[in-house]
Order: structure tokens, then sequence, then C-alpha cells
């Protein structure tokens, strides 16, 4: 029997695949649909690499202040904008973080990756309990630099439980101290690309949205994610996982991500104890 998210989301002519889990800030399931399937995680992936990072500065492996310098040979294309600058710039591993979240830069990601090891970051999930989500390489690399498991066409994966489980436990202070922790979520409020969970945000008069959210969206071809934080009336954590769409535009225009966050708001508006104005 097809699920009455999924049903609603057909009825609108989206023919994806869809894996979505959405919990409490305790960590209690609240909407649960294909959460352990495992999805290519597209930019997702950047939020246990920021928590692993912040774990890194916290111990004092890293410096936030110190400066990596970017070289010609670091750019890689897609989402970001050193790719579009000189080489010779020096950035602050802070500033590397924060692009690697905000705008999903994939030059910043791949200096993080370079800087932490990608069997350290898979060794670090694993210890978490977190043994779906892997990281295979750096991004966008072109094929002659691809590892010999992107070679064979593996990705950077995930699931939707998963990625929940991370936000949970970073937003309860289980991952880092107070200091990294608020600097985590800062980061992740100020991500750019807000056209899944944050397209139908209520706002205010001022055009202000009612609620804050902390999140990170992730996209390729035919993929369209987005986890978070949303601090509704009930506050909760979502991770929307998708692929399979038909829809090739790039967004905000595409339709499948209109789709998907038309059906996503029906359900946090229940979930999360939004109520229409003057309804208590």
């Amino acid at each position: 029997m097809i699920h009455p998210f999924l049903s609603s989301l057909r009825a609108q002519g989206y023919a994806g695949m869809v894996g979505l889990h959405v919990c409490d800030l305790a960590g209690r399931e609240l909407f649960a649909l294909n959460a352990a399937r495992v999805f290519p995680a597209a930019s997702t992936i950047k939020v246990p690499l920021l928590i692993m990072a912040l774990e890194w500065a916290q111990s004092g492996q890293l410096a936030l202040e110190g400066r990596v310098t970017l070289e010609a040979a670091d750019r890689v294309t897609g989402a970001g904008v050193l790719h579009e600058l000189g080489p010779g710039l020096a950035l602050t591993w802070r500033d590397v973080l924060t692009l690697m979240i905000i705008v999903s830069d994939n030059t910043a990601t791949n200096l993080v990756i370079g800087l932490v090891g990608v069997d350290t970051v898979n060794l670090w999930l694993t210890a978490h309990g977190w043994t779906e989500t892997r990281l295979i390489g750096k991004l966008q690399l072109p094929p002659e630099q691809r590892n010999a498991a992107q070679l064979r066409g593996e990705r950077n994966c995930t699931t939707a439980s998963e990625q929940t489980s991370m936000l949970v436990r970073l937003v309860r202070g289980e991952l880092l101290d107070a200091a990294h922790t608020a600097l985590a979520l800062d980061i992740l409020e100020r991500q750019h690309f807000r056209d899944l969970i944050g397209r139908a945000l209520p706002c205010g008069e001022n055009g202000e949205p009612l609620y804050r959210l902390a999140s990170k969206s992730g996209e390729l071809n035919s993929v369209h994610h987005d986890v978070g934080v949303l601090y509704t009336p009930r506050p909760l954590v979502i991770a929307l996982l998708t692929e399979g769409g038909s829809d090739r535009r790039q967004l905000p225009a595409n339709h499948d991500a209109q789709r998907l966050s038309a059906a996503l708001w029906l359900l946090l508006s229940a979930l999360g104890k939004v109520y229409p104005e003057g309804d208590i």
C-alpha cells in the first residue's frame, strides 16, 4: 500500500524515490518513509565533515584561524565560489568550513577531505554508529584523479535516519562542546540554498522567516536533498532524500523541488504545530 505522503506526491506528478525521516529534538521519531534506504549523499555528506572538523578544532588538532593556501590544482567545478578565484588565496579553516556549507563549495569540501582523510572520516562515522553513510572520495575530480572506488562507480552515500541522528546528537550537545555546537548550527543557519525545507517557511510582515532553520541541501542530476533543524513551535529534525526526479532544470525553477517542498510542508506544519493565524 502506497504511503499517503507519497501518494500525494504521485498525484502531483512526482515520480522519484523519497526517503524522509522526522524527529523531535529528543530523537523521538515522528515520521518515517524509507528512512533506512541508502541514497547518493550529494552535498549532505558535508554535514558529517563539518561536525568532524569542528571536533578536531575542539581537541586542538585543527586551528580554525589557521590558514590554508588555495592552489590552482585544488579548484574543482560545481557548487561554490572558490573555483572562480585565483590561486594563492589564504583562507582560514573557519572560512573553508563556512563556504563548504553556506554555498556548498566543492573546492572547500575537498580541502577538508584532504585534511582529515577519507578513511579517517569513515572510521569516525562507524565509531558513531553511522554505518550506511560513507565518504568515497573528493568531489568533482577529473577521471585521472579519481580513486579506485570512484572509478568503479561508487558514490558518497547516506540515509535519512542517519542524517537525523547526526543532527539530533549535534543539537543535543552530544558531539561537540557548547561553543563548537553553536558554531556548527550558526554555519548551518547561514546556508544560502533553501529550496526544499526553507522554500515554504512562513514569513512575518517584514518578510523575515518566522522560524529558524539550520540546514544543508544537496543536489545532483534528478537528486534533491535537504536535512536540517527547524525551530517550529515543536522543533523538528528533518532529512528528506530523493532521487529519480524527472525535471532536470536547475533550482529554484525545478518542478520536482517545488512538489517535494509543498508536500513536505503539509506534513511539517502538522508535526511542528504550526497553526494558521488566530487558530489555537
